[in-house]
């Protein structure tokens, strides 16, 4: 038997995910990069932009759900691109895969970029650089890259202790914002021109980015002790589990600091820190940011190389995608999208790091958006053959509300990441070809 064949039977033995695992693949997916610079994107939006965490948090539980009744039906490698081939058929299935991959890849630029902005507290000269920044984000990502290279059970080691330590600062800032609050800090209702409807729409897509994630729970399937049982419940306990933390640090933080104060902030938690005890209070959520992006890194990372590899094993991306190394990982597709990370931070960086932050997360949204509304579709032709009765028509609803929902945060994304969404998709259209038989 190859090495490869001996890896993948090992794995399927002895799946190195369990729940807590794989709820820290989740979760540390989710709570990121984005909460840690959320405040400062909200920030122009005032008390209604908060609104856009019960909104997101709602669409994203109708979601979860939705992938849960996906991932009893089809316990397979691919998460969310499994089910759309499996429903959908070869071209929606390479559309998802390539989004997906899409979405992973652009998540890891972003969160690369909110860590440089975050190290600029302990290292001014860090983000006052473009080059530095650029050089420290392309050494940080492919340290990453290197470790899920080198094996699948150390990643996922160090994902459950990363995400262990991420929820501490949250719940540290959670404690001071509530106990040193100054109500006359909270921002007015909407300070901006927009419509109320117009506006929500758009917060909902921009927090979408500090939920997109959950879902990576269901990739690795191969690799998840009964994936049929235990995807369901680390997706429902994620999504919980991230509103929460989410909902409450955002308050928190506006009961501290006004917004003109967080508007263009590189680092907003750390700021807030900083006024309630001083700069040692900054340091040490400084340092939790750090380690939090750091999880939400390695998550997606381990996320892009897996659904590389699910669609090269159906022939919808080139033979070489599958092809494992000595430790059984997916070595190429590893090195490919270290590669097109690579790309993007270089093309992005000129932008600024809160500019290029906030093109990063809105791609990487709509990106997951899509395989989101696609996973809906999917699920209605499923349910076509299944048994007529209450159940049915529950999962109809459930459905058509996590479509209409996905549909709705993709129109509140604007024009021009729908565009460079779109030129993205077009480009993977020849490797398709390419690899169709």
């Amino acid at each position: 038997m190859a090495n490869n064949d001996i890896n993948t039977a090992v794995n399927k033995t002895h799946p190195p995910i369990g729940f807590w695992r794989g709820w820290s693949i989740a979760v540390g997916c989710a709570i990121g990069s984005g909460i840690f610079m959320m405040p400062t994107l909200l920030a122009p939006y005032g008390m209604l932009g908060m609104a856009g965490w019960l909104t997101a948090g709602a669409g994203t539980l109708l979601v979860a759900l939705s992938l849960a009744r996906l991932a009893r039906r089809i316990p397979k490698i691919g998460g969310p691109y499994a089910y759309v081939h499996a429903g959908l058929g070869d071209f929606a299935g390479f559309l998802i895969a390539w989004t997906y991959w899409i979405a992973c890849i652009t998540a890891v630029a972003g969160i690369a970029i909110a860590f440089v902005g975050y190290l600029g507290v302990f290292l001014p000269v860090i983000s006052e650089s473009h080059s530095l920044s650029l050089l420290f984000s392309l050494g940080l990502i492919w340290s990453i890259f290197i470790l899920n290279i080198n094996s699948l059970e150390n990643s996922s080691k160090f994902q459950l202790i990363s995400t262990v330590l991420k929820i501490l600062p949250l719940l540290m800032m959670i404690f001071m914002g509530f106990s040193h609050m100054q109500p006359d800090n909270l921002p007015e209702y909407n300070p901006t021109d927009l419509h109320p409807a117009a506006l929500l729409a758009t917060v909902t897509t921009l927090v979408m980015w500090s939920f997109v994630g959950i879902e990576t729970a269901a990739v690795p399937a191969d690799n998840i002790v009964e994936p049929e049982k235990t995807i369901p419940r680390i997706l429902i306990a994620s999504v919980l589990t991230v509103l929460a933390l989410y909902f409450l640090v955002s308050i928190a933080i506006a009961l501290i600091l006004p917004a003109e104060d967080l508007i263009g902030a590189t680092a907003p938690f750390a700021l807030a820190a900083t006024k309630v005890m001083g700069p040692i209070g900054g340091a040490v959520i400084t340092a939790g940011a750090l380690i939090s992006t750091l999880g939400s890194l390695n998550a997606n990372v381990l996320t892009a190389g897996n659904i590389a590899l699910a669609a090269a094993r159906d022939h919808l991306l080139p033979n070489k995608f599958a092809q494992l190394g000595n430790t059984g990982t997916p070595v190429f597709a590893y090195l490919m999208s270290g590669l097109f990370v690579s790309i993007l931070l270089v093309m992005n960086f000129t932008k600024g790091l809160v500019a290029a932050f906030t093109f990063m997360a809105m791609l990487s949204t709509l990106s997951t958006l899509i395989a989101y509304a696609f996973c809906a579709i999917a699920e209605f032709y499923f349910l076509k053959s299944d048994r007529r009765g209450s159940e049915r028509n529950r999962a109809i609803g459930l459905s058509v509300a996590a479509f209409a929902y996905s549909f709705c945060a993709i129109w509140g994304a604007g024009p021009e990441i729908a565009f460079y969404s779109l030129l993205l998709i077009l480009i993977g259209m020849p490797m398709y070809a390419l690899a169709k038989k």
